[in-house]
């Protein structure tokens, strides 16, 4: 090949790249490494090893705006009576929810909204045997906060599985019954939790 044939072809291909809006360069360009992850994706959890630290459970983080259930432990004594039970491990859920999520949930885009080292009490008089009392009042929360800890709540043995929870505040204001719906979990940022006033026990 001549060199006035590779000037040509070096013309040509300058143009076709020029077409394209491509500029051509001779200067090496680093995007950096790929992602190691795939988004919101994370490899499955040992089960017998987490049944050996304690209770399974799941709790609701953030990832790409939606919620998305990772896997977790609580510690439950053997023995405890099921109303503190409840508490105990609704306590525990929320200081997952509370934690940083790990090195390779944050690699996967996982985050958390849940803040202030927040404590969860049982129901006060008058208030039905399931509520559970946040020391932070729910209206208090971000949309996103309130989202992770009803979705989190509702869908474990703190609750009574039907997809909803009684939340109140450390005031003797009435305690709401708030659902985890589909558009919470896909949205929690402009949907928050539906919630009706608990009038009675």
């Amino acid at each position: 090949m001549n060199t006035r044939r590779v000037l040509a072809l070096s013309a040509l291909s300058a143009a076709l790249l020029s077409g394209c809006g491509i500029r051509p360069t001779e200067v090496p360009t680093d995007f950096g490494p790929a992602p190691s992850r795939v988004r919101c994706s994370l490899s499955e959890p040992n089960v017998s090893t987490q049944a050996a630290r304690g209770l399974p459970v799941q709790v609701f983080l953030l990832c790409g705006s939606q919620l998305v259930a990772v896997d977790r432990t609580v510690r439950v004594p053997d023995g405890t009576a099921d109303s503190a039970r409840r508490v105990l491990v609704a306590q525990g859920l929320l200081d997952e929810l509370e934690a940083p999520p790990s090195t390779a949930e944050k690699e996967a885009g996982y985050t958390t909204d849940v803040r202030g080292a927040m404590s969860v009490m049982g129901p006060r008089r008058n208030d039905p045997d399931e509520t559970l009392r946040l020391s932070t009042p729910p209206t208090d929360l971000t949309s996103f906060a309130l989202a992770q800890i009803v979705c989190t709540f509702s869908d474990s043995s703190a609750t009574e599985g039907d997809g909803s929870v009684i939340l109140g505040g450390p005031t003797p204001a009435p305690p709401r019954r708030y659902d985890c719906t589909d558009e919470v979990r896909t949205r929690p940022g402009s949907n928050e939790p539906p919630s009706t006033e608990i009038t009675d026990g």
